[in-house]
């Protein structure tokens, strides 16, 4: 998934050494989700259950871009990163949605 520019900070000046680490363990192929262990989906290949092109990307485990240890990084196709993400994003989502509606009681 894209680095949002405002959490550009929090990655360490190496992430690109670093995702390239994560890359050559899963020897370009999804490592795997909770959801779907035996996920070996290649980068740049149709996805066997899904058909759309496979976007490798690195995920953090514990959803803190700073803690880039290799342990905490998995490289995952867009459906194993998506999934394993949906209770974050939904957390993430309801606390901008309060913020936003918190922001507008003050005007």
């Amino acid at each position: 998934m894209p680095i949002k520019p405002e959490n550009r900070a929090r990655y360490p000046g190496n992430w690109k050494a670093i995702v390239a680490a994560v890359r050559e363990r899963s020897g370009n192929r999804c490592e795997g989700s909770p959801m779907w262990p035996d996920c070996r989906a290649v980068n740049g290949e149709p996805h066997p259950e899904t058909g759309s092109r496979v976007v490798l990307t690195t995920a953090h485990l514990d959803h803190v871009p700073e803690n880039c240890d290799l342990a905490n990084l998995r490289h995952w196709c867009q459906r194993c990163h998506l999934v394993y993400d949906a209770k974050h994003h939904a957390q993430s989502s309801a606390a901008t949605r309060r913020q936003r509606a918190n922001t507008m009681e003050m005007f």
